[in-house]
């Protein structure tokens, strides 16, 4: 079983458009994938149930007969940071619980799972711990999204730095073009080399995700 670990430069940097990506073109290369949202923040109540949207982007991509709840075990009504929504509510993240999931997850014996992460690499978790924790106990490769706006550089290079002072491998990075930004080939060729890893893809804004799936680079995640 190959486990993959999706994180970002920054909230809302294209982390589940990348996860949600990666999966189909998995699915349409003929692997069982199944894939792991373990905390959101942002949900609506649906017939009693905390949903968040991108947990069901993820669950509608992947063929693993996965339910929404083992896809996503800690959801948030509030699109804030998780520590403090569960704060509020008086709550605490469970660490052991995102543990668990993962397990049931492996249980299924899938090719690939894909698991998203919340936030950036160092996504508090309240009590001392992060989200990078579970990433480092799990030993999962890692794939960084980089937003590509101004200061995206910085924003990856530390984020890179820091994955690799946990003792994890970034094995690829995705430069995620959603938006105008001036030089963008000079600053991908920059990333290119500053980063040192293979570029599994540069997505273009498309109406639709599935336009952006024949430029990922599967051949560097072997």
């Amino acid at each position: 079983m190959t486990s993959l670990f999706i994180t970002a430069t920054d909230t809302d940097a294209g982390k589940t458009y990348v996860a949600r990506l990666l999966t189909q073109a998995l699915v349409n290369a003929g692997k069982k994938v199944a894939v792991y949202k373990p905390i959101s923040a942002g949900c609506e109540q649906v017939a009693g149930q905390l949903v968040n949207e991108d947990a069901l982007f993820l669950q509608k991509a992947a063929n693993s007969g996965q339910s929404l709840d083992d896809i996503n075990p800690i959801a948030f009504c509030e699109p804030i940071a998780p520590h403090i929504a569960a704060q509020t509510l008086e709550q605490p993240i469970d660490f052991e619980e995102i543990q668990q999931g993962f397990e049931r997850i492996k249980a299924l014996h899938s090719d690939v799972v894909i698991t998203e992460g919340a936030g950036g690499w160092r996504l508090p978790l309240g009590g001392g711990h992060f989200m990078s924790e579970f990433v480092k106990d799990n030993q999962l490769n890692v794939i960084l999204v980089v937003n590509m706006k101004l200061g995206c550089l910085n924003h990856a290079v530390l984020t890179k730095e820091a994955i690799e002072r946990d003792g994890l491998n970034c094995i690829a990075w995705v430069a995620n073009c959603q938006q105008n930004m001036p030089y963008l080939a000079e600053n991908i060729q920059e990333l290119q080399s500053l980063l040192d890893v293979p570029m599994l893809a540069q997505l273009q804004h498309e109406a639709t995700p599935e336009k952006n799936i024949d430029r990922l680079n599967l051949d560097c995640l072997v």
